[in-house]
């Protein structure tokens, strides 16, 4: 397992290249080793001098690897050799270390301890790489790497989280970095030069930085436990972390190799916690597969992926759900709530007055035509055309016949409601979106037709202000005016008495 050393070998550092004799001359056979240290603490000062009075060359942070070369009060004499210069820092602020194989066990300790302290990141992905140098070879293929590079991915997976939050929460323009920032910025610098990649992706007009997952994929290959082979593939399937330039294609491949890779967990073997991550994760993955399917015309695969991504959202014990994921909850909700006219199996519609028909328009486009017995698609009441997916089968008319509502979806995450109603001067076609911000994540719903043909039940969920927000809404048909809305349906007299008994069996809503 040779990848293995050279994944982080980048120790390269220059400082473990010179160390061990790589592009330099090595030292002979008989002559000590150069000891190491590890910067543990931020803001290290590397001094001309062993006293807190001398001149400050250069500032050391967490995870930074110097070379000891003497001792003096209580300071050491060290050489950086990123840097190419020498100097004195606090012993109390390094932690002496080297790389032969018996020095491993120690390493493999502190870095279990640093592993999961926040903010220590940098820190134990330099354990972690040292680990890696100092480890026999026969280590490299068993659990105990799977053990270091579970650690290394996770604590890179966590740096680049901080970092987007960082970047989320904004500093103005102009303005100097905060101390926190500036402290966060050196991090990945430092994680960086051990190999660690970060990708930056803008979305949502944010920048998101996410790690590149090369130490998940390792785990993967590895004899690992269940539970860090599940957080493997949480760490490389990450929706945030898709490209958004991304063509069609690549998205499918994307999706199909998130699926595989989700598959691959045994969840018998996990704690709650993670396998509820695990099944949220795969609804999520599900449902935009089963979006892409129709996409394709693969109406089978289709509803095979939309009966999936319900039937792992229900698998989501949510008196286990922790804190930190009710918000991955709600978003992989209302993914398949988008989604979910997928599952649904095609059943022949009754016959009635006023119908449905689609017709291809503008290649990709498909055309709405509703359309009466008498004049047929010839003459159609209203048309209008979409570049999105048409679920005919959600089309419903009310009692009186006078207003019929159809689910559209124009984005793997994002479901409309199209609301045809008869006027004075003929049908009309109008669009209830999720809501009123930029297409990204939700659903407008048919939740049920008020007698006397004014109004509809809708209910609509869709992420806004970074949180998926819920209500059951009455609306008027004449001009979609929200005449009174609830988080709960059950405060809503009109969805006690009128909901409609398939959408209350089949929506997702309801959870």
């Amino acid at each position: 397992m040779s990848g293995a050393r050279a994944a982080f070998g980048a120790l390269a550092l220059v400082t473990f290249a010179l160390v061990h004799g790589l592009g330099a001359k090595a030292a002979p056979a008989a002559e000590k080793p150069p000891s190491l240290a590890i910067v543990v603490r931020d803001q290290t000062a590397l001094r001309n001098a062993p006293r807190d009075s001398a001149l400050q060359q250069a500032t050391l942070w967490q995870g930074e690897v110097v070379e000891v070369r003497g001792e003096k009060s209580d300071y050491l004499q060290v050489w950086d050799y990123r840097r190419e210069r020498g100097g004195f820092v606090e012993a109390s602020r390094v932690r002496p270390t080297a790389l032969g194989a018996g020095d491993a066990p120690e390493l493999m300790a502190v870095l279990r301890f640093v592993r999961d302290t926040p903010g220590a990141e940098a820190l134990g992905i330099g354990l972690g790489a040292a680990w890696l140098k100092a480890a026999p070879v026969e280590s490299l293929r068993g659990s105990a790497a799977a053990e270091a590079f579970d650690a290394i991915g996770s604590m890179a997976d966590r740096l680049a989280y901080r970092a987007s939050s960082g970047a989320a929460s904004g500093t103005p323009s102009g303005a100097a970095p905060s101390r926190s920032e500036t402290a966060l910025s050196a991090h990945l610098e430092v994680a960086s030069r051990y190999g660690v990649v970060f990708r930056s992706l803008e979305r949502d007009g944010a920048v998101r930085l996410c790690y590149d997952g090369e130490g998940f994929r390792r785990v993967l290959a590895l004899p690992a436990s269940a539970a860090q082979r599940a957080r493997a593939a949480l760490g490389l399937t990450r929706p945030e972390c898709r490209d958004p330039q991304a063509t069609v294609v690549e998205r499918e491949q994307v999706d199909a190799w998130r699926a595989e890779v989700l598959d691959r967990v045994e969840l018998a073997e996990l704690p709650a916690t993670l396998r509820n991550r695990v099944a949220i994760r795969r609804a999520g993955v599900w449902s935009a597969r089963a979006f892409r399917f129709v996409r394709k015309g693969e109406a089978g695969l289709a509803e095979a992926a939309g009966q999936r991504a319900i039937a792992e959202l229900a698998a989501v014990d949510r008196r286990d759900l922790a804190d930190d994921d009710q918000a991955g909850y709600a978003e992989a909700a209302v993914r398949v709530g988008a989604s979910r006219w997928a599952a649904a199996p095609a059943v022949a519609q009754a016959a009635r007055n006023v119908a449905i028909v689609t017709v291809a328009g503008q290649p990709g486009e498909t055309c709405v035509l509703l359309v009466d017995a008498q004049r047929g698609a010839a003459a159609p009441l209203a048309r209008r055309c979409t570049y999105g997916l048409v679920w005919a089968r959600s089309a419903t008319l009310n009692r009186e016949g006078n207003a019929l509502a159809l689910a559209v979806q124009p984005l793997e995450a994002w479901r409309e409601l199209w609301l045809f109603s008869r006027r004075p001067e003929g049908w009309v076609v109008q669009v209830l979106p999720p809501s009123t911000t930029a297409p990204g994540l939700g659903y407008a719903e048919f939740a049920g037709w008020v007698p006397g043909g004014r109004q509809v039940l809708v209910v609509r969920e869709a992420r806004g202000e970074g949180r998926p927000k819920r209500s059951f809404e009455v609306i008027t048909l004449a001009a979609l005016a929200t005449e009174r809305q609830a988080s709960d349906p059950s405060l809503l007299a009109a969805f006690r008495r009128w909901q409609d008994p398939a959408w209350k069996r089949e929506t997702i809503s309801l959870r």
